[in-house]
C-alpha cells in the first residue's frame, strides 16, 4: 500500500513537472543563470582571423562569467591577447600578436549569480589546415587498351577534409560515366580504358572549404595503346623486345576493385550519413546494383551516386543496420560483395533536454534527463557545476538515476543542475535550474491584442502567463456568462485557446483569467475571422507569336478589410524591369512579345494573413528560321540527294519542309514547288528532269507559317534526253463540215527533256481500213486537216520529238470531223392533252445518219392560235421547250385553258437545228374563270344599293353565271351573317333591296364555268343616313348656347382663381369639400391654371375620382380618343334625339373594341357626338 502511494506521488510530481514545461520566468524576477548561446563543441577556426569563443547567458541578477582551459582556470587578465566582451562571457583572441595554434585547447564557460551556476559544454578549438601537396614526379602511365586503371589522388590531410574533383589544364571537369568514375577517397577508376582516354592532363584538385583554397596535384599522363603500338613504342628502348606478347585484352566478366574480397564491414553513427561504394572493372563495362539482404532499402532516404557505384543513406537509424549486397554485372557474368553495417549511437535526448522548474515554497517537482545511445550511456548529475554527490545535502532532493525529485521545496533552494550523458561516441550536457518563488499571476500577452485569422483555419489565442504557484487559466467570450469549454475550443497547458476551424461567429472579445492562491489577473484579447483570399479566374496557358501582345488575367476575391497586394513573378523571380510589361489590378499585359518573355508567370495575391497564387506558362512562337547548309550528294543523271540543317523552330515544331527549284536555263527567277518532306527529316531524294539547270532552296513550316527561304544551293545541270512523255488532252473536232481540228496540250520546258521540241501528228478514219497520215509540226498546240467527209470518226495520235529522239509510242485518241445541219425532221408527231394547262408531245427519233453530228436533243416550238371563246380572239408569241439528249416525248406546262395550240418538233446537233416537223394542233379544255374585271357600287339609298361589274378578262371557258355574297360590318369590323345570290351570265348589274340604312356592307362577286367558280372580287359600301337624323347633326361648336356655356365656365374659373389667391395671401385654407359639394357636375369643376387639371383633383394629389366617373386602375384619366367626326364612321346613324336635343337611351362612350382593350373601368363625359358614334355599334 505504501509503495502504491509512493508511485502515485511520483506520478503527481511528474505531472506537475510537465505543467511547468512551458513556463518562462520574466527577467524582472530573481532567477539562476541560463546559457543562451555558446560555440559548438567541435569549433574549427580560420587561422587568419581572430578567434571568437561565444558564451552568452541571462539571469537575475545578471550573471558573471569565468573560463577554464584544458580543465584548469583560465585567467583572462593574465593573457594580453584575450579579452571578454562587456556583459557577456564571449572571448575574443587577437592573433595578430600570437599564433593561432597556441589557443588550440578545450574551453568551458561558467555563468554564475547568487541563485546558481550554469556551465557550457567543452568547446574544442582547432584551426583549419590546408597543407600543400608533396612534390613528386609522376611518370607517364602506358596501358593496354581494354584493361582497368586507377589514378590515385592521395590528397594531403586537412581540417576539415578537402573536397576532391578531377579537371584538366583548362579547369574543365573531366567527363565521368559508368565506365569512368571517382571513388569516395578521390581516386579515379577506369573499368576499362579506351584509346580516347589518352591525355596528359589528368589533374586531381583538393578544395579546403574553411580557407577557400584549392591545391593541385601534378598532372598525370595516360597513354592507351593497342598491342602493335605498344610493341613499336617500347622496342626502341628494349632492343626490339616484345614486352606484350600476350593477346590484346579480351572481354571479361566483372571483378571488384573496391572493396576487396567477398565481404566487408562498416560502422556508422545514428543520424549521420552512410556511404558505401562498389567499383568494378570488366569488359564490357559492368553495371552496379544494390540490395539489402532480408529487407528493402529506405526509399525516401536512399540515393545512388557516381553512376550507381555509391549507395547513400541519410539520417541513419538503428533499422538501417544489416547486410547490403552490391552486384557488378555484364554479359559475361557477375560478381557480388556483401557489406555488414553496424549502427552505433552517440547519446541523444528521448524527450528533449531537462526543463527549468519554477516552484512555490512547499511545492513538489521533478527534473528528468531522459537520453539513450548505443552502447547505453551513463548519466551523472551536478549542482552549480559541482558533482551532486559533493554538493550540500538537501532533504527535499532525491536523485534516482536520470531523475531528481524535489519534495516540499523551500525558499533558498534555487540552483542550476547539470545533466551529463556520455558513452564511447560522445556526450550531452544540459543545464536546468530550479527557481523557488512566490509570485502572484501575471499575463505576459499584451492587453487588447487583436488576432486575425482566415475563416476555416486554425485560430490560436495566446494567454502567456507566469506565477508561482502556476496560475490556472480560464477563458470567457463577450458576456462572460460561462467558461469556454468543449467543442470547438481546445485548452493548451500554456494557456493558449485553440479553435480548430474558425468561423465568423467566433469573432469577438475574449477574456483570459489567470489565478493562483496569491491573486488574479485578467486580459482582454480580440479575434477577427476574415474571409479567405481566393483567385477566381486563374491565368491560362498562352501561346503567342513574337511581336504580338498577351494578357494574363488574375481575378481575386478577398476580405474587404484586408489590404491586398498583387505580385507577379516570372520563373519564380521578379518581373523584368521593362515598360512592355504592364501590371494592372487584375491582369498582366505583355506587349511586343519577344523570345525572352517565354516562361512561367505566377500571380500572387498577398494579404497580411494569407495568400493565393496561380501560374501559367507563356510560350513564344515564331515562324521557323530558314534552313542552312544545303548540300547536293549522290548525284545521278535524273536524281540528286539534298541535305540541309534546320533552323531554330522557335518553340513551334516544324511540321514539314517545302523544297523548291529554279530552272536557270529556261525560267530564271521563277521558283516552283518540287516536293515536301516531314519536319523530322533533313534529307530528300529528288527526282529530276533532263535538260534543266536546277537550283534548290528549302522552306520550313510550323504552326505559325513558312520560314524565309534558305539560300539557294549550287546549280545542278541534268543532261538532255528524248522526251519521256507525249502531249495530253488530245481532241479531234471540226470547225467546218469538211475539216478535222486535232489539238493537244503542249509539253512544258521541263517536260521537253532537250532542245528542238516538235510534234508528229497522225490520223486515220476509224471505220475504214486506211493507213496513218503523218505530219510534223513545230512546238504548237493544234493542226487542221481539210477536205474530210462530214462527221466521220477518226483515230488520232500525237508524239513528242526533240533533237535527242522521239518520245514513247503515243496512245490513240478519238475524234470526229466537222458537223452539218440535220436533214430530216421527227415523224409521227402527236399531242396528248393531260388537263387544261398541261399537254404531252410525242415523236419518233430521227435516224443518226440524218442528224449529221452529235445529237444534242429536240426542240418543241408551240404557240396559242386563239381562245375558243368567241369574245377572246388571241394569238400568242411562239415559245420553245428544249429536251436535251435522245428524248422521244416531252411535257408542255403552263398552257391556257379553253385554247387552240399549234406546235412542231425539230432535232438539233452541235451545228444547229434541222427542219421542222409538220405542224400539229390540240385544244385545251375549259378551266375556272378569273375574277370579274371590276365591281363598283352606285345609287346608294336608305335601304338599297346597286352593284355594277364587268365580266372576267380571263374567262377560260363559257361563263355560266355569277355568285354574289354580302354581309354587314359594324364599327368594330365584326362581320354579320352572309347572304348569297345566284346571278345569270348575261347580267352586269344588280340592285340589292331591303338593306339597313347607315350600315356598311361588304360584297363578294365571282364568275363560274362548267368547271367551277373562279376567285372573287370584293367591295364595301354604306347605305345613307335618314335625313331627319342627319339634319340634327350640326357642328356643336357653332351653336350659340355652347359658346355661351363656355364663356360662363371661363368666367367662373377666373373668379375662383381670384378667391383662391386672396385666401392664400390671408393664410387661410381653401374649402375644397364645400366646392366639391356645390359642383357635382364634372363639367363645372374649376381648372388649375398651372397644370390644366381639375381644382384640387390633379394626379399630384390623392387621385380622387371625379363625381360621375371612375378612375382607371393605373390612376390616370384616359384621353377620349373617340371625339372624332361622324364622317369617319359613315354617312348617318339611327341615333334618336328629343325635340330639345337631348339623347334618349343608354350609351357607352367607348366602342366595343376599345372596351375590350381598356376594360370596363373607364367612361367618358357625355357628348352628343360620342352618343351618336356609340349607337352605330348596336345596329
Amino acid at each position: 500500500m505504501m509503495e502504491r502511494r509512493r508511485m502515485d506521488a511520483a506520478l503527481l510530481v511528474l505531472f506537475l513537472g510537465h505543467l511547468t514545461a512551458a513556463l518562462e520566468v520574466p527577467l524582472d524576477l530573481p532567477q539562476p543563470p541560463t546559457i543562451t548561446h555558446q560555440s559548438p563543441k567541435d569549433y574549427i577556426i580560420d587561422p587568419r582571423e581572430n578567434i571568437i569563443i561565444h558564451c552568452e547567458a541571462k539571469g537575475k541578477p545578471h550573471p558573471s562569467f569565468s573560463w577554464t582551459r584544458n580543465g584548469t582556470h583560465f585567467d583572462i587578465d593574465e593573457d594580453p591577447n584575450v579579452t571578454m566582451k562587456p556583459h557577456s562571457g564571449t572571448l575574443v583572441v587577437d592573433i595578430s600578436r600570437a599564433k593561432a595554434e597556441h589557443y588550440e585547447c578545450v574551453y568551458q564557460c561558467t555563468a554564475r549569480n547568487k541563485h546558481g551556476t550554469a556551465v557550457s559544454s567543452n568547446i574544442v578549438v582547432r584551426q583549419s589546415r590546408s597543407p600543400l601537396w608533396s612534390k613528386e614526379k609522376i611518370k607517364p602511365i602506358v596501358v593496354q587498351e581494354g584493361v582497368s586503371l586507377v589514378l590515385p589522388c592521395r590528397p594531403p590531410v586537412g581540417l576539415p577534409p578537402p573536397i576532391i574533383f578531377w579537371m584538366d589544364n583548362y579547369f574543365q571537369k573531366l567527363p565521368q560515366s559508368s565506365r569512368v568514375s571517382q571513388s569516395l577517397n578521390g581516386d579515379l577508376y577506369f573499368a576499362n580504358v579506351l584509346r580516347e582516354d589518352s591525355r596528359n592532363d589528368y589533374i586531381c584538385y583538393a578544395r579546403f572549404p574553411y580557407t577557400q583554397t584549392i591545391q593541385q596535384k601534378q598532372p598525370i599522363t595516360v597513354k592507351v595503346l593497342n598491342m602493335d603500338a605498344i610493341n613499336d613504342t617500347m622496342a626502341a628502348f628494349y632492343n626490339d623486345t616484345d614486352l606484350f606478347s600476350e593477346e590484346p585484352a579480351d572481354e571479361r566478366k566483372p571483378t571488384f576493385l573496391v572493396p576487396s574480397g567477398n565481404s566487408s564491414s562498416k560502422t556508422v553513427l545514428r543520424g549521420q550519413v552512410l556511404e558505401m561504394e562498389c567499383i568494378a572493372e570488366g569488359l564490357p563495362t559492368p553495371e552496379i546494383s544494390w540490395t539489402k539482404v532480408s529487407s528493402v532499402l529506405p526509399a525516401k532516404r536512399t540515393s545512388f551516386l557516381h553512376y550507381q557505384r555509391t549507395l547513400r543513406i541519410v539520417n541513419v537509424s538503428e533499422s538501417d543496420a544489416g547486410d547490403y549486397r552490391c552486384t557488378g554485372r555484364n554479359p559475361l557474368g557477375s560478381v557480388h560483395h556483401t557489406i555488414h553495417v553496424t549502427v552505433k549511437a552517440a547519446p541523444y535526448w528521448i524527450s528533449g533536454t531537462p526543463r527549468n522548474l519554477v516552484l512555490a515554497p512547499g511545492e513538489n517537482g521533478v527534473l528528468t534527463c531522459r537520453a539513450s545511445g548505443t552502447p547505453k550511456p551513463s548519466i551523472t548529475w551536478a549542482m552549480n557545476g559541482i558533482p551532486i554527490e559533493n554538493s550540500p545535502k538537501d532533504l527535499s532532493r532525491k536523485v534516482e538515476d536520470d531523475t531528481i525529485i524535489f519534495t516540499d521545496v523551500q525558499t533558498g533552494s534555487s540552483a542550476v543542475y547539470q545533466c551529463n550523458v556520455s558513452n564511447d561516441y560522445g556526450y550531452l550536457l544540459s543545464n536546468a535550474f530550479v527557481n523557488v518563488l512566490s509570485e502572484p499571476p501575471r499575463v505576459l500577452t499584451p492587453a487588447n491584442k487583436v488576432y486575425q485569422v482566415i475563416k476555416n483555419h486554425r485560430a490560436l489565442i495566446d494567454c502567456a502567463s507566469f506565477g508561482s504557484p502556476i496560475p490556472k487559466i480560464e477563458w470567457f467570450k463577450d458576456s462572460r456568462s460561462s467558461t469556454l469549454d468543449g467543442d470547438p475550443y481546445i485548452h493548451h497547458d500554456n494557456g493558449t485557446l485553440e479553435i480548430q476551424v474558425a468561423q465568423a461567429v467566433n469573432s469577438g472579445k475574449y477574456t483570459c483569467v489567470a489565478r493562483n492562491i496569491l491573486g488574479i489577473y485578467e486580459n482582454h484579447i480580440y479575434l477577427e475571422v476574415k474571409e479567405p483570399t481566393r483567385i477566381l479566374k486563374q491565368p491560362e496557358y498562352k501561346v503567342v507569336q513574337r511581336g504580338r501582345s498577351v494578357v494574363f488575367e488574375c481575378k481575386v476575391k478577398h476580405d474587404p478589410s484586408l489590404i491586398p497586394t498583387m505580385t507577379w513573378l516570372k520563373d519564380d523571380g521578379e518581373l523584368p524591369d521593362d515598360e512592355r510589361l504592364i501590371v494592372d489590378s487584375d491582369s498582366l499585359t505583355i506587349t511586343d512579345v519577344t523570345e525572352n518573355d517565354a516562361g512561367v508567370y505566377t500571380c500572387i495575391m498577398n494579404t497580411t494573413l494569407d495568400h493565393d497564387s496561380a501560374s501559367a506558362e507563356l510560350t513564344v512562337v515564331e515562324r521557323p528560321d530558314p534552313p542552312t547548309d544545303l548540300e547536293l550528294t549522290d548525284q545521278k543523271k535524273r536524281s540528286v540527294q539534298l541535305t540541309w540543317t534546320p533552323g531554330d523552330e522557335n518553340n513551334s515544331p516544324i511540321q514539314k519542309f517545302l523544297i523548291q527549284y529554279e530552272d536557270k536555263l529556261h525560267h530564271r527567277g521563277d521558283w516552283h514547288n518540287l516536293t515536301e518532306v516531314l519536319g523530322t527529316k533533313t534529307t530528300a531524294h529528288l527526282k529530276l528532269s533532263p535538260y534543266v539547270h536546277y537550283s534548290f532552296r528549302v522552306l520550313a513550316l510550323n504552326a505559325v507559317g513558312f520560314s524565309r527561304p534558305s539560300l539557294p544551293s549550287r546549280v545542278f545541270k541534268t543532261e538532255a534526253a528524248a522526251p519521256d512523255e507525249n502531249p495530253t488532252g488530245i481532241q479531234g473536232y471540226g470547225t467546218e463540215h469538211d475539216n478535222l481540228v486535232i489539238s493537244w496540250k503542249r509539253l512544258t520546258s521541263l517536260q521537253s527533256n532537250g532542245p528542238g521540241l516538235h510534234y508528229k501528228v497522225m490520223w486515220r478514219q476509224k471505220t475504214v481500213d486506211s493507213e496513218w497520215t503523218t505530219v510534223t509540226v513545230a512546238n504548237t498546240s493544234k493542226f487542221v486537216v481539210s477536205g474530210t467527209p462530214t462527221f466521220v470518226p477518226y483515230e488520232l495520235k500525237v508524239q513528242a520529238v526533240n533533237d535527242h529522239g522521239a518520245g514513247p509510242e503515243p496512245a490513240i485518241a478519238h475524234g470526229y470531223s466537222g458537223e452539218d445541219l440535220p436533214v430530216a425532221a421527227p415523224e409521227n408527231v402527236q399531242a396528248v392533252v393531260r388537263n387544261s394547262t398541261v399537254a404531252d408531245v410525242h415523236w419518233d427519233p430521227v435516224p443518226s445518219k440524218l442528224i449529221r453530228g452529235h445529237l444534242k436533243g429536240y426542240k418543241v416550238y408551240y404557240w396559242k392560235e386563239r381562245h375558243l371563246h368567241k369574245h377572246n380572239p388571241h394569238h400568242s408569241d411562239q415559245q420553245v421547250l428544249t429536251f436535251s439528249g435522245n428524248h422521244t416525248h416531252g411535257m408542255l406546262p403552263g398552257l391556257h385553258p379553253f385554247s387552240l395550240y399549234s406546235f412542231n418538233v425539230r432535232v438539233y446537233n452541235g451545228k444547229g437545228e434541222g427542219p421542222a416537223s409538220l405542224p400539229q394542233q390540240f385544244e385545251t379544255p375549259e378551266g375556272v374563270p378569273g375574277p370579274p374585271t371590276s365591281l363598283i357600287v352606285t345609287n346608294p339609298n336608305l335601304d338599297s344599293l346597286t352593284l355594277e361589274w364587268n365580266p372576267p378578262h380571263v374567262r377560260n371557258g363559257r361563263i355560266t353565271g355569277y355568285t354574289l355574297k354580302y354581309q354587314p360590318v359594324n364599327n368594330s369590323n365584326e362581320l354579320g351573317p352572309v347572304e348569297e345570290l345566284a346571278l345569270p351570265p348575261n347580267e352586269t348589274s344588280f340592285t340589292l333591296p331591303n338593306l339597313k340604312y347607315s350600315t356598311r356592307y361588304k360584297f363578294y362577286l365571282n364568275a363560274k364555268t362548267v368547271v367551277g367558280a373562279g376567285p372573287a372580287i370584293s367591295q364595301e359600301a354604306i347605305t345613307i343616313m335618314d335625313e331627319a337624323v342627319a339634319s340634327r347633326q350640326v357642328d356643336i361648336a357653332t351653336q350659340g348656347w355652347f359658346i355661351g356655356l363656355m364663356c360662363a365656365i371661363a368666367l367662373l374659373i377666373l373668379i375662383l382663381l381670384i378667391i383662391c389667391f386672396i385666401q392664400r395671401n390671408k393664410g387661410g385654407k381653401y374649402p375644397v369639400k364645400e366646392k366639391e359639394d356645390a359642383h357635382t357636375d364634372p363639367e363645372f369643376q374649376p381648372m388649375k391654371d398651372d397644370d390644366c387639371t381639375f381644382g384640387e383633383y390633379s394626379d399630384n394629389e390623392d387621385h380622387k375620382p371625379l363625381k360621375g366617373s371612375r378612375t382607371p386602375s393605373n390612376g390616370t384619366v384616359k384621353r377620349d380618343d373617340s371625339d372624332d367626326s361622324l364622317v369617319d364612321y359613315g354617312e348617318g346613324g339611327d341615333g334618336q334625339f328629343n325635340e330639345d336635343g337631348s339623347f334618349i337611351g343608354q350609351y357607352s362612350g367607348k366602342s366595343a373594341s376599345r372596351d375590350t382593350a381598356e376594360g370596363h373601368e373607364s367612361s367618358e363625359a357625355p357628348s352628343p357626338i360620342n352618343a351618336m358614334n356609340s349607337l352605330n355599334s348596336f345596329v
